[in-house]
């Protein structure tokens, strides 16, 4: 609703100062310097107050020229402001979410029509006013320590919801799940290995998608539930690595297999680095224990590091990955975290999102895949 007052041209107020003093218009001429025919012109509406009119005028009538100055520039952006509130929504659009970004990639379609251009973003974070928060359950794999989701990542999320939401798997079983873990596992191998991921969790009841990260959002994955006990397994691949995908896959799994995320807000990670330490909530601590131990066996990793400290030498890591039959990037990535050593051995930590979206649903990279 428009609630600007209407706004009166400067002749109007002209008139009235004119009419309480008695004077002609040729008398405030006189006193001005200026043709009556100006005045007139102000008055009439048909002429502009000029910075040098409206010092005259100041002087003459004894209200300053800003008073003038003033009064002509409101009374100029009357004559061109729209009749509705257009530019003023479409910035509170762009002031709270990327809008940008969702309309390059398709999430929004771009319209010139504000409220089309409204209710899509109304419908994809399903609320009812855009001034409204957004409430989203999950527990979420961030490399940044916010107490908060911000817009970036719960637009990441939302997607991923309904991509999500587009897969028919079967019934969710918690045994299931944790008797894929074994299948799971003997993929570590190979990159291309990562291929049967979505495969298996898909019979398990988990519906796996693969995301494409915005950037600046640094969210890595996240696990969330549909309706019905539909659990989400959510990757972004942020880190294109072999180890990174294998710990954060695992982490995501075991908040699943834990129900995390189905009936509070989303919970807090810090880096990516297997920490047990006592400064993350305790769901957060089981996840990444798993996570680390499902990279690399811990007990055997201790072990090795024991064994071959402070030598470091790269056949001794081939040959360890080996004995476990993972791939060396999984060690490698383990021990660069154990060690705080992130230039060890980095030739091994492969790229595996060729693979993993050859059979994933995929949203980003320029592909959306359909069923």
């Amino acid at each position: 609703m428009n609630t600007l007052a209407e706004v009166f041209a400067p002749g109007e107020f002209l008139r009235e100062e004119l009419e309480a003093r008695n004077w002609t218009q040729t008398e405030l001429a006189e006193i001005m310097g200026r043709p009556v025919r100006l005045i007139n012109e102000i008055i009439a509406g048909k002429k502009a107050i000029t910075p040098e009119t409206a010092i005259q005028l100041g002087e003459s009538l004894g209200t300053g020229p800003e008073v003038w100055m003033n009064l002509e520039s409101q009374y100029q952006l009357s004559r061109v402001r729209p009749a509705d509130d257009l530019i003023a929504r479409k910035a509170a659009l762009y002031s709270r979410f990327p809008v940008r970004e969702m309309i390059k990639r398709g999430w929004i379609v771009a319209s010139a029509n504000i409220e089309v251009l409204e209710q899509q973003f109304r419908d994809f974070f399903r609320i009812t006013s855009l001034s409204e928060p957004i409430a989203f359950c999950h527990a979420a794999k961030k490399s940044a320590p916010e107490e908060d989701a911000s817009m970036l990542q719960l637009a990441w999320l939302c997607r991923a919801r309904a991509v999500a939401a587009e897969l028919l798997t079967p019934r969710y079983e918690e045994a299931r799940l944790r008797d894929a873990l074994p299948k799971l596992s003997a993929l570590r191998t190979a990159p291309e290995e990562t291929r049967h991921v979505a495969r298996i969790l898909e019979e398990c009841g988990v519906r796996f998608v693969i995301v494409e990260p915005i950037a600046g959002s640094k969210i890595d994955g996240a696990c969330f539930w549909l309706e019905h006990n539909q659990p989400v397994v959510a990757l972004t691949l942020r880190l294109d690595r072999i180890d990174n995908f294998w710990f954060v896959l695992r982490h995501e799994i075991e908040h699943v297999l834990q129900g995390h995320g189905q009936d509070r807000g989303f919970i807090i990670d810090q880096e990516i680095d297997g920490s047990t330490g006592d400064q993350i909530p305790e769901e957060e601590r089981v996840a990444n224990v798993a996570g680390a131990d499902f990279s690399v066996d811990q007990a055997e990793f201790t072990g090795f590091i024991a064994r071959v400290a402070p030598f470091f030498k790269e056949d001794r890591v081939m040959l360890f990955a080996q004995r476990l039959n993972v791939h060396p990037g999984l060690v490698v990535g383990q021990l660069q975290r154990r060690l705080q050593r992130f230039d060890l051995f980095r030739k091994h930590q492969v790229k595996v999102r060729a693979f993993v979206t050859s059979s994933a649903r995929t949203d980003g990279w320029g592909v959306v895949q359909s069923n």
